[in-house]
Formats: C-alpha cells, sequence, structure tokens
C-alpha cells in the first residue's frame, strides 16, 4: 500500500512537468540511451529531481561510452541538429539521420564519477521557427557501488595499528573522510593509496569493540522505489581488543618533529603512569623487543602527576611510523612497556609545481585573476599549514594529501599588488615563493587606430587594398588603451614592430622604414593599469612623416604605401598577429602634355569662295599634334586608364606631306578627342583623333578624323 502511494505521489509531481522538459516532448517522441546491453527511455526511465527531470542510465566504468537514439515527433520536421560540445564527453560518432525515421550517435563520457550537471544541449532548426532552439536533456548517471571489510583475524592489541583493505568495485566513487575518528574505543581513519582503499584501525581499551563506518558515494545508486541514494549499507565489524604482553602506556602527543631541538633538548610529554615505572631514570625506547634493536628515542621519567599520569623528557633520534608497529621502552635490554608514536621529519619543500594545460610545470610565475592548481612535494607534508602570502586558497584536496604531496586550488586576485607571494607554514616564510607576472597576450589590433584621410579607423578592420582619392597630408596612428584590458580578460603590454614600403606607379622602391619597439600599455580602465610599468611605453601617438624622408603630402599619383603592423613574437613566445593593407593614391584623371602624329586625317571645312573642290578635303599626311590633354581612370582598379582621352592644343596639318601640292599645309587650334588601345606598358600607339579647331592659315573652322601614331616617351 505505501509503495502505491509513492508511485501515485510521484506520478502527480511528474504531470507539472518542467518547461524545459515539456518543451524536449514537444521536439522529440522518445529518446533512448544504450549502455552496454542495456536501453534506457525517457519515457521509462526518467527521474524528478529538485523539480527538474532527468533521463538516468547506470553504469559500471567511469568513461563509459553509450549509443543515443532520437525519435522526432510526428507534428515536427527538423532540418537540421547538432549536439554542442562539453567537457563531460566526446564525440566518437557524429548525428546521423537514420532511414528518415531517427538520428543516432554516439559519445563518450569522461569520469562519470565525478561530472556534475550532466547534460545533451541539442542546437535544433526546425520548420515551426525561424530560430534555431537550444534543448536540453538531462543526464542523471547512477552506479552500484559496493564496499567490503573482509579480515583474517578479528584479533587486536591495545595501541596496535593495524591496516585492512575496503575491498570496492568503483574507488573513485566512494566519498569519505581522511581524518581520524572515533568509534566504540577504537581511532580509526579511510585512506586511498595506490589505488586501495584502506582502513587503518587504533585500538585504545579491551574488550569486544564494534568498528562501525558509514561512507557514501559521489554518484548514487536506485533503490527499489526508483529513488537515489548516496549513502552505502553501513559496515560493522567486532573485533576482540586483548591486553598486550607488555603494558601499554599511552603518550599525550601522536607526533613529535625530528630535529636539533628535539634531539638535543628534548620534548615535554606526558605519558601513563605503572608502578614498575621509576621517576628520574631514562629508558630506551627501541623498534624491537629483542636486544640490539635500533635506538629510536630516550625517556627521562620526571615528575609523578595527580592525573596517574608522569612528566617526562623526550629526545628522538630515528624516524618511526605508528603504521611500522611498536615502540618498546627498555630497561637497558629489557623490555618493560610498549608505546606507538609517529617520529617524522621536518615539514620540508623539494619542488613547487603549477598545472599548466595538462602538466605541472616548474614555473612559478602566476598571473593576476587566473585561479590555479598547485602541488606541493616534499616531507613531512601532512603537518604542514600553508598559505600563501596574499592568494585566495579556494580549496585543499586533502583526499591525495600525504606526507609528500600537498594539493591546493588558489584564486589570484586581480588587485594583487606584490611581486614576490612568499610561502608560509604555521606563519614563518618557508624560503618559497611565486612570481606576480603581468600578462603579456597580443591581442588583436582593435585598440590601434590610422587616420589617412580625416576618418579614424581600426586597423584590425583594415585589409587588402584601399584606394585614397585625395592628398594624403599625413599618416597618424595613435591606440585606445583603455580596450586593451577589462575585467574578464587582461592582455598587457602591447609590443609591435611596423614596417613601412613606399612605391611608385611602376612598383619602384621609393623608401623603406622600419619602426620597430612600439609599447602600448593599457589605460586606466584597466584593473592593473597601476602595475604597469610604464617607463618604455612609446609611439602611443605618432605621425609618420616624421620617419619618411618622402613625406606622403608629395607622393605623384597611384604611389603605394604599404604598412605593415605586427608583434614582436620575441615578446610572445612567437606568437602573435599580424595586419598588412596598402593604401594607394588614386586620381580619376590626370593632366599630361603628348605628341602624336596624326596621318591620313580626314579634314571636314567649309569651302573657300573660288576654291574648286569641294568640304571634304584630301586625306592628310602626317601630322605634328601638341596636345594638353586629360587621362581619365578606372574608379575601382589602380593606375588602369580609360580608352579614350581628351585635350586641347597645336596641330601642323601636313608636316609630312603626301599630296601632290604643298598648299593644304597649316596649323591649326585643336579639340580633340582620342581613343587609345588598353594595352599597358607600349611606347607606340596607334590612337584615333576626332575634334575640330580653327586653321590659322586658312583662317577657318574644320572638323578632322582618322588614326595617328603616338609615342611615349
Amino acid at each position: 500500500m505505501e509503495r502505491l502511494i509513492r508511485a501515485l505521489a510521484i506520478l502527480f509531481l511528474l504531470m507539472p512537468v518542467s518547461v524545459n522538459a515539456q518543451h524536449i516532448s514537444q521536439i522529440f517522441e522518445d529518446i533512448i540511451i544504450r549502455v552496454n546491453t542495456n536501453t534506457y527511455s525517457i519515457q521509462e526511465h526518467h527521474l524528478l529531481q529538485n523539480n527538474i527531470d532527468y533521463l538516468y542510465f547506470n553504469y559500471d566504468i567511469p568513461d563509459e561510452v553509450c549509443e543515443v537514439l532520437l525519435y522526432p515527433s510526428a507534428d515536427n520536421e527538423i532540418k537540421h541538429i547538432d549536439l554542442l560540445q562539453s567537457g563531460d564527453f566526446s564525440m566518437i560518432d557524429s548525428i546521423m539521420l537514420i532511414n528518415d525515421a531517427f538520428y543516432r550517435f554516439k559519445v563518450e563520457f569522461k569520469n562519470l564519477n565525478k561530472s556534475r550537471f550532466l547534460k545533451f544541449l541539442f542546437n535544433i532548426s526546425d520548420t515551426g521557427s525561424a530560430n534555431p532552439k537550444l534543448i536540453e536533456l538531462n543526464l542523471f548517471p547512477v552506479t552500484s557501488t559496493r564496499v567490503n571489510l573482509t579480515t583474517l583475524n578479528d584479533v587486536l592489541f591495545i595501541g596496535e595499528g593495524k591496516v585492512f583493505e575496503l575491498i570496492t568495485n568503483n574507488i573513485d566513487n566512494v566519498n569519505f573522510i581522511p581524518d581520524w575518528q572515533d568509534s566504540d574505543g577504537m581511532s580509526y581513519r579511510i585512506s586511498k593509496t595506490f589505488n586501495q582503499l584502506q582502513l587503518h584501525v587504533l585500538p585504545n581499551t579491551l574488550g569486544r569493540k564494534t568498528i562501525r563506518l558509514q561512507l557514501s558515494t559521489f554518484q548514487p545508486s536506485l533503490n527499489d522505489l526508483g529513488d537515489p541514494v548516496y549513502m552505502l549499507p553501513p559496515i560493522e565489524y567486532t573485533f576482540n581488543i586483548e591486553r598486550s604482553r607488555l603494558e601499554f602506556l599511552n603518550i599525550d602527543i601522536r607526533e613529535v618533529t625530528m630535529d636539533d631541538s628535539t634531539r638535543r633538548q628534548g620534548t615535554e610529554i606526558q605519558m601513563d603512569n605503572s608502578r614498575l615505572l621509576n621517576i628520574g631514570k631514562t629508558y630506551r625506547v627501541e623498534n624491537q623487543e629483542q636486544p640490539g634493536g635500533t635506538l629510536i628515542a630516550e625517556i627521562f621519567t620526571r615528575n609523578s602527576l595527580t592525573n596517574n599520569r608522569v612528566l617526562c623528557w623526550l629526545r628522538v633520534y630515528n624516524y618511526h611510523r605508528e603504521s611500522e608497529g611498536y615502540l618498546y621502552i627498555k630497561d637497558g635490554d629489557q623490555a618493560m612497556f610498549i608505546t606507538n608514536i609517529n617520529i617524522t621529519p621536518k615539514t620540508s619543500i623539494e619542488q613547487i609545481s603549477i598545472l599548466r594545460d595538462g602538466s605541472w610545470s616548474q614555473n612559478l610565475s602566476v598571473y593576476p585573476g587566473e585561479t590555479i592548481d598547485l602541488k606541493i612535494e616534499g616531507l613531512a607534508l601532512h603537518k604542514a599549514d600553508f598559505a600563501f602570502e596574499e592568494l585566495e586558497e579556494v580549496s585543499a584536496d586533502s583526499v591525495i594529501r600525504s606526507e609528500t604531496v600537498a594539493n591546493f586550488t588558489c584564486h589570484v586576485p586581480m588587485g594583487i599588488s606584490k611581486r614576490i607571494l612568499n610561502l608560509y607554514n604555521h606563519g614563518t616564510n618557508t624560503g618559497h615563493s611565486l612570481s606576480l607576472r603581468e600578462y603579456q597576450k597580443p591581442r588583436p589590433f582593435d585598440f590601434y587606430k590610422i587616420n589617412f584621410d580625416g576618418n579614424q579607423r581600426r586597423i584590425s578592420d583594415l585589409q587588402g587594398t584601399i584606394l585614397v582619392d585625395k592628398t594624403i597630408q599625413d599618416i597618424i596612428f595613435y591606440s585606445d588603451k583603455n580596450i586593451i584590458d577589462s575585467k574578464d580578460m587582461l592582455y598587457g603590454k602591447q609590443y609591435l614592430n611596423m614596417d613601412i614600403t613606399v612605391t611608385d606607379r611602376k612598383n619602384e622602391l621609393i623608401e623603406l622604414k622600419s619602426i620597430d619597439g612600439i609599447v602600448i600599455c593599457p589605460g586606466t580602465s584597466s584593473p592593473r593599469a597601476e602595475y604597469y610599468p610604464d617607463k618604455d611605453c612609446n609611439l602611443e601617438y605618432f605621425n609618420l612623416n616624421r620617419y619618411l624622408r618622402k613625406q606622403t603630402y608629395g607622393l605623384d599619383i597611384w604611389s603605394t604605401i604599404n604598412i605593415k603592423l605586427s608583434h614582436d613574437k620575441d615578446k610572445y613566445g612567437g606568437e602573435g598577429f599580424t595586419r598588412e593593407f596598402d593604401l594607394v593614391l588614386q586620381k580619376r584623371y590626370s593632366f599630361d602634355i603628348e605628341v602624336s602624329f596624326p596621318a591620313g586625317l580626314i579634314t571636314v571645312s567649309k569651302p573657300d569662295e573660288d576654291a574648286l573642290d569641294e568640304r571634304f578635303g584630301q586625306l592628310s599626311g602626317i601630322s605634328i599634334a601638341a596636345i594638353a590633354q586629360f587621362t581619365f581612370y578606372h574608379p575601382e582598379k589602380i593606375n588602369t586608364p580609360r580608352p579614350y582621352k581628351a585635350g586641347a592644343g597645336f596641330l601642323a596639318l601636313n608636316s609630312f606631306n603626301f599630296s601632290d601640292n604643298n598648299d593644304n599645309r597649316d596649323i591649326g587650334l585643336v579639340i580633340l578627342g582620342s581613343l587609345y588601345p588598353t594595352t599597358k606598358d607600349v611606347k607606340l600607339t596607334f590612337p584615333l583623333y576626332f575634334g575640330g579647331g580653327y586653321l590659322l592659315k586658312g583662317q577657318k573652322f574644320f572638323f578632322l578624323l582618322g588614326p595617328g601614331i603616338r609615342i611615349r616617351l
């Protein structure tokens, strides 16, 4: 009955489905995930958590591979579908439409044990909407995790530490507290060593004592009602704690650091009293019961205390771990008592590493605003209390912290002021440090501008060839320093080089100039503005004519100014941007004086009153024309003249006369139009002339038409 009521309650909760789930149901009729031989459908394997509908699936290994089938709704026509990338999985097979019935793809998950907020995010275009939609499919991975304790002997002795292996099928999914805890007269802790889960037990009292472990998991399993369960079944085991053959004396401290002070002066301790213990006597502490053991320490008993303890001096000479076994307190070579204590070296740091691009690096430079994973390697790190100067500790990974390795995640504040960040242990400078460096990353040239025609342009927007139809008085470069850095992204100083090449209309070199050492510092809006040294910041504003012998305003038409701006790659480890463009001095027309030789011209003029011939004259011989004329250029091409010209000048008709008399020689003032062949770079051409003018000798107007010879000097 209770199960029926619970099922009805779940059904009632599923009725007001979330907007995202409704939207999924409108797009897809069903979604199926295949993992190994199991199949999970959104229609049957959905789970409601925190008012969010999930499709759950069971996995056995953290990097599980699954196949996904998407069945579109009948009333929804999908034009295109994409699966957006995620760090939680990688796509093996891309999305394919199978027989116009369903979509299929395959993915490989990445460490499902640690994945949080796992989901597929689809970008879908359908016929019912002009804009693509982002559709979320929330996934809920579950797995069955088991942890068992098996021992060959349930007998423990007072003060004797024992280590047992906890058998588990998924060690990375077990969540545990690594600190020492107490349970029914026993101290215990759990550790992970060499991919083994270990239980450390230290009995403190006699009798049958039951240890109870309550572990949890990162990813849950499902119970019979379909609810996620994160707690594992409790592990209980009863040990028989017996008295040692020798009396065990507890010491009030569990760990002593061996150094010159503890070796010479000793450490004050309180130890359990015994009727066999003499006051004012020095006892040897060795690592074995038989004579000839290694001297670990000496204990000098000073005074008896009222709490049934003895005040002693402990001087240590060798290292020892509780897990290595008992320590024997001896009078000479005779073992009298047993005890146990950790004697460890002084905390020392051998190496500090920072995780960069997936690898540990010994480059200890950090940057403002970044979050870093940091690893400290050395000795006796488990008892250290590390703190970096001015850094904010985000987390300390206690699961993998040991005597030799300590891992931290730290955040470097944006407003950090110190350049050297010292590492402290319990408030004492360790002599190790991190160095703060400012970001030095190349930024696209949106911060650098140019003005050559009265308008400001970002260099990042310029490329190719730019035709300038006016005289370039000067070229001015200046920077917009305030956009280099922002609160979310820092680039730092920008180191630039500029190469200038000036050529004429024939592409012959006029001038070549390199301007190196351009340094642009971020402006006052940068979060790090006050920390950038500005001694080398220069050329944030300059005009190009300062560096050119041939000034830009003196360049002839169709001259080209090639500008190449690039980052100084030596400053950026070979990286950087380059932008190159040409400024071409364009003219729609040009004015010049040309000498040509029209020949075979047909002239038309008003006939003389006494003349017997008609208006049309004879074909003229070779004439000489000196014409001041305009050349017209194509507006979208470089140095490409139109095939026609117009001008005015003098025409000496029949300078080289081929007619039967010399009476046709004359000089006229003419206005000529001409058609030229479009072939470039030809010295001799044969244009066609047409126009009219006034004959100075004949004192009459005339029109002419005919070919000619044009010589370019």
